[in-house]
């Protein structure tokens, strides 16, 4: 009998034991929390391409990869014609909130989430009179430190393309993450997507300038284009510093302002980027002559430039025109080579139907929220959030040079390379 009650006994034990090991272990291994703020999803916005990763996953590695963290809630701003945003919710069976705050709470009064995803790009907002669509980013970002506050703690925080279309907002959404101590990751899908060739700009280099020729509208692709070029000028020798200016200037007055000797090198750059493309200007399937700045001048007359200075010296050479691509070209005054690439951003409609360019930055969301850090750091977008804030302003003040000096910004990139090998 002693000894049945002692085996009895260990039995019972060890069964708790393991019990508890298992709770622990599940404990440990349970998902992080998101709530998912987007504007509008329907077929390629951004909340679409960020939603349907962050609940069904997306490829990766040869293998589909499932999420790494859990929705935990959502808030749809707008339902258009077209919209998916109630499929998708039912499908993942979604918990849907009416306001952010609810979204964050889950309908509670205190913060009940691990991360918050601001995508608030696309639909139909109010534009200004610069032209710029007033997208509510800092609106709901506000919001969402508005509950850290009262729930005396702060997660994680990403939000979508740049801060605001204003400087003082954009300050001010760093300068919240920063007084209430949370990880703030922000900007484009650009500087983390594949590279063609795969390479990075070695660390330390003596870089004088960047340029990065792309496509699309102002106060929506130019941050693109723009994050292209910081993702590289940022790893120069001596880190980032700020901008002292930006000046827009569009077709003949942008080509006349290249063309000057002192743009030599800015010239150089343009022709190694545009050689990069794979969407350059033929007659007959070929371009009509050898890619050089004489010919980009004559088959790219429509083109919008923005010129950044920088406190160092250093330039940067923003060029938005008829090509469908975004391509890199640096000058290493060190070894007097110039350093180009495409960041590939194969668009669905033009060689892809899935957008999978958005896989790299959904990863980094994810270790964002997982390991409550950024991976990069978003001075980098509060700095290119500025370019275009500049570049606009000088638009609309009639393509003169905007004088910046509030945004000296300095940071230091990290050493390794953050892109999507191929």
């Amino acid at each position: 009998m002693p000894s049945s009650i002692s085996r009895r006994s260990f039995l019972s034990a060890t069964a708790a034991t393991g019990f508890l090991a298992a709770l622990a272990q599940g404990d440990e291994h349970k998902k992080k929390r998101v709530a998912f703020l987007g504007t509008e999803v329907r077929t390629f916005s951004h909340a679409q391409h960020f939603l349907d990763r962050l609940t069904q996953g997306y490829p990766w590695g040869g293998q589909h990869r499932a999420p790494r963290v859990e929705v935990a809630s959502v808030y749809i701003d707008q339902f258009p014609e077209g919209d998916l945003a109630k499929g998708r919710i039912a499908k993942h069976r979604l918990r849907q909130f009416p306001t952010v705050e609810e979204a964050l709470t889950l309908g509670g009064s205190k913060l009940d989430v691990d991360g918050v995803v601001i995508i608030a790009e696309h639909g139909d907002y109010p534009t200004n009179q610069k032209g710029q669509t007033r997208y509510p980013r800092y609106d709901w970002f506000k919001k969402t430190v508005k509950v850290f506050e009262d729930s005396g703690r702060s997660v994680p925080v990403f939000n979508d393309k740049h801060l605001s279309t204003k400087w003082d907002e954009c300050v001010e959404m760093v300068e919240d993450s920063q007084r209430l101590d949370f990880a703030f990751l922000a900007g484009s899908s650009l500087p983390v997507t594949w590279r063609l060739p795969s390479i990075d700009m070695p660390y330390g280099a003596k870089l004088s300038e960047s340029a990065c020729v792309a496509y699309g509208g102002k106060d929506s692709y130019d941050i693109h284009a723009l994050e292209t070029a910081q993702c590289m000028s940022e790893r120069r020798a001596g880190g980032e510093v700020g901008i002292r200016s930006v000046h827009a200037l569009k077709d003949n007055a942008f080509w006349d302002e290249l063309a000057k000797p002192e743009r030599e090198v800015s010239r150089r750059l343009v022709v190694s980027a545009l050689s990069r493309s794979h969407n350059l200007p033929v007659e007959g399937g070929y371009p009509t002559a050898p890619v050089t700045f004489e010919w980009a001048r004559e088959v790219l007359p429509e083109t919008l430039g923005y010129l950044v200075e920088h406190d160092d010296g250093f330039r940067t050479t923003m060029v938005l025109t008829d090509i469908r691509d975004f391509n890199y070209a640096g000058y290493r005054t060190d070894t007097d080579e110039i350093v180009s690439c495409q960041m590939y951003l194969p668009m669905p409609g033009r060689g892809s139907t899935t957008a999978d360019f958005f896989h790299p930055l959904t990863d980094h969301i994810e270790t964002l929220i997982i390991e409550n850090r950024a991976p990069y750091p978003v001075e980098r977008t509060l700095l290119t959030s500025g370019m275009v804030i500049a570049g606009i302003n000088s638009i609309h003040q009639g393509y003169v040079p905007i004088q910046t000096p509030e945004m000296k910004i300095s940071y230091q990139a990290p050493r390794e390379s953050l892109f999507w090998r191929t």
